[in-house]
């Protein structure tokens, strides 16, 4: 079997999930997730987050703490997985299990062997690009939307549709998240906006935004927005709204970069920031797909 750990909000398990299945799908063999890391006590540096692919037609199966210790050794105690983890990194110790060693695209990821955990983020489309149409098809909701979302979607789809994705809350409240992260700027809206203005007749913008108030007092728009925050409660509805739009401005964010990745318009114009990291030092060059535009 193949096993992918699971951490994180929706767009890194997202991540996490679709290269450990294009492995699986290499191999022929049985895909599991670890779901061990939803289980722990969170700390204050640590925004606390839920299982959330059970939305999708996913694969759903767990892997057992059994499974899950024959790939490699845990303990319950944090700082000693802390350290064990990084002696499997460094090859101190040997195990089934493959620790994403950088931040950038490693070609190794989809040259492993059967019987391999994947532990680490894997946020670039080319562990996964050739397994599209399979993921296209999984990340689609077991159950129908609401109405009240049906509408909204039909709504969008009469307009030359942007989403744009403003991401605030844990970026701002959660000081280790902000060091690490940092929040995109109004100017980077301004600029994305202007771009979109200039290659795309009469948008209708559509905000997602978990600061709507931030957003009004401090971005510029155009007079034909929507604010989506009054029209939807789930986050997994927002990504899926985001997908259906024509055109999307993403924040520095995993949860927006799917949301331009699942949208299927084959002209869309999508505008990411060139900053995704506070530290100019980690490697972002494959994480963009090759068409995005960074500014």
């Amino acid at each position: 079997m193949i096993i992918s750990k699971l951490t994180g909000g929706l767009g890194n398990q997202m991540f996490q999930y679709a290269a450990g299945r294009r492995l699986a799908e290499k191999h022929h063999t049985e895909f599991k997730l670890d779901l061990s890391f939803f289980i722990q006590n969170f700390d204050k540096n640590t925004t606390p987050r839920s299982y959330a692919l059970n939305i999708f037609n996913t694969i759903q199966t767990a892997a057992t703490p059994r499974e899950i210790n024959k790939f490699y050794p845990q303990s319950k105690n944090r700082f000693i997985n802390r350290v064990l983890q990084k002696m499997i990194t460094f090859g101190f110790i040997n195990t089934r299990c493959y620790i994403e060693k950088h931040f950038h695209y490693d070609p190794q990821v989809l040259q492993l062997p059967d019987q391999t955990l994947l532990n680490g983020y894997f946020q670039c489309e080319k562990y996964f690009i050739d397994i599209k149409n399979i993921l296209l098809k999984e990340f689609t909701l077991k159950n129908p939307l609401p109405k009240k979302t049906g509408e909204m979607i039909n709504q969008i789809k009469t307009t030359e549709s942007v989403s744009i994705h403003v991401r605030r809350k844990d970026y701002v409240t959660n000081k280790a998240a902000n060091r690490f992260h940092g929040m995109c700027e109004p100017e980077y809206y301004q600029k994305a906006i202007k771009i979109m203005e200039e290659k795309v007749k009469n948008p209708h913008y559509y905000i997602f935004s978990d600061d709507t108030t931030w957003v009004k007092e401090n971005i510029r728009l155009p007079e034909t927005i929507t604010y989506m925050a009054d029209h939807i409660n789930k986050d997994y509805m927002e990504l899926l709204l985001m997908a259906k739009c024509r055109h999307n401005i993403i924040a520095n964010s995993s949860f927006s970069w799917w949301g331009a990745w699942l949208n299927n318009n084959p002209a869309k114009i999508v505008i990411s920031p060139k900053n995704w990291f506070k530290d100019p030092g980690i490697n972002t060059n494959d994480l963009i797909p090759h068409g995005w535009t960074r500014i």
